[in-house]
């Protein structure tokens, strides 16, 4: 369960446009990117780590749909808009508008799917955020857009 967890942690989320631009290169908002979704992967394993205690999962006890719809609220979909508003005030390097914000409103889009059936993000792989995962990764947001079970360095290689 973890892993399908961390996939949507590793999307972002939010709703406002990106219209400014930055003086970072596409290699410095690649590295700050990787570096604000590794925190906040860090952020959502403790958060679920704390919600499975709460409400004693096991193998032999799996989540409810309930409880999966729980968590997406209270643990996932908070630390995805936080990674997407953090990433979102870097400022788009110039000449990258079109990628990124193709980025960001995938994003957006695996969000409402989310908050329309908080489970969606369970069912296989990533979910409402398979389109966004994918558009980061291309980027080079690897650990942004990070898939099951991939691990994805820190800082990231790719870039300008």
């Amino acid at each position: 369960m973890s892993a399908v967890i961390l996939v949507l942690a590793g999307c972002g989320g939010g709703s406002s446009s990106t219209e400014s631009t930055s003086s970072l290169t596409k290699a410095e908002f690649v590295k700050k990117g990787n570096a604000i979704c590794a925190k906040g992967e860090k952020e959502v394993e403790a958060g679920v780590e704390g919600f499975i205690k709460e409400n004693n999962f096991s193998e032999k006890k799996p989540p409810t749909g309930a409880q999966m719809e729980a968590l997406a609220e209270e643990v996932l979909l908070p630390t995805v808009r936080k990674q997407l508003d953090e990433i979102r005030a870097l400022g788009i390097p110039s000449g990258e508008e079109q990628e990124v914000e193709a980025i960001f409103v995938a994003v957006e889009e695996g969000i409402e799917k989310t908050e329309e059936d908080p489970s969606a993000f369970a069912e296989g792989g990533s979910g409402p955020f398979v389109k966004a995962n994918k558009l980061a990764r291309e980027y080079g947001l690897t650990v942004c857009g990070s898939e099951e079970g991939e691990s994805a360095e820190e800082g990231g290689s790719e870039g300008e």
